[in-house]
């Protein structure tokens, strides 16, 4: 063995240990801040892809869906059931996308900081409408039989349960409009819809093309394509937090006829 260390042999043992340390050495190089912008960065991602998928917050902008859903609720959208073919159903209170100069300026989105957070789904959104589905493709919609009772294929709603209350009993249960119209069919991939608070509700009704209107180019319908999901329940205050679920008098609803 020569004096100079050629042929010296080195312990492998030494060698793995120092490969360790200099695996370690990136890990230990992450500061705080970074870690904070990586898992910051991870907190939006999958806040994003839940909003766009699965659940989005929304807020109430108006009394139209009152006693239910009062101005400045925020409620929780999900998509999930719209998935598949699954379209929205009678009775369903659904979110969905102006079809036309159906919102007024003051339910605008919000911009600035709380639009950004909007964005993303971390601050509930307005800039949408939300009614109740009455009628899906096919049906027919008549107001209203000698009880005041909206009728769909034939079939009268009870809707006491959800509803507001009319100033006056004896009125039908859509006041926005004179009573004595007809809507439908419901073309298909269209929904007919219409406010819980029916004294107070730019829903489908005030979109109708009267009998005594001519020329009119209005429409009543909301396209199934433009509905960002079902509402599923009031989140906030806390003494409004409840689920909202599909009332059991549209269960009766027969199909169109010819369907």
């Amino acid at each position: 063995m020569s004096s100079d260390g050629a042929d010296r042999v080195t312990d492998p043992s030494a060698d793995e240990g120092e490969n360790e340390h200099e695996d370690d050495a990136p890990r230990r190089r992450w500061s705080l801040w970074q870690e904070c912008v990586v898992l910051g960065t991870a907190a939006v991602v999958l806040a994003v892809l839940v909003k766009v998928l699965f659940v989005q917050a929304f807020y109430i902008p108006s009394g139209s869906m009152e006693p239910g859903l009062v101005e400045n609720d925020r409620i929780l959208v999900q998509k999930v059931s719209y998935w598949f073919g699954g379209t929205p159903q009678r009775g369903d209170v659904v979110v969905f996308d102006d079809p036309g100069g159906w919102l007024e300026a003051d339910n605008a989105a919000p911009g600035g900081l709380r639009g950004a957070l909007a964005a993303v789904g971390l601050y509930p959104t307005g800039g949408h409408l939300v009614k109740r589905v009455i009628g899906v493709a096919g049906d027919t919609i008549v107001c209203c039989d000698d009880q005041g009772r909206i009728e769909v294929n034939g079939h009268p709603l009870d809707e006491g349960a959800y509803i507001a209350d009319l100033d006056d009993a004896d009125e039908c249960n859509a006041p926005m409009i004179p009573c004595g119209w007809t809507a439908g069919p419901v073309p298909a991939g269209e929904l007919f819809v219409m406010g819980d608070n029916r004294a107070d509700s730019a829903d489908s009704t005030v979109h109708l093309c009267l009998p005594n209107e001519t020329e009119c180019a209005k429409d009543p319908y909301v396209e199934v394509d433009s509905v960002v999901g079902k509402v599923f329940s009031v989140v906030w205050p806390v003494g409004h937090a409840r689920f909202i679920g599909r009332p059991a008098t549209f269960d009766a609803v027969p199909d169109p006829a010819g369907s």
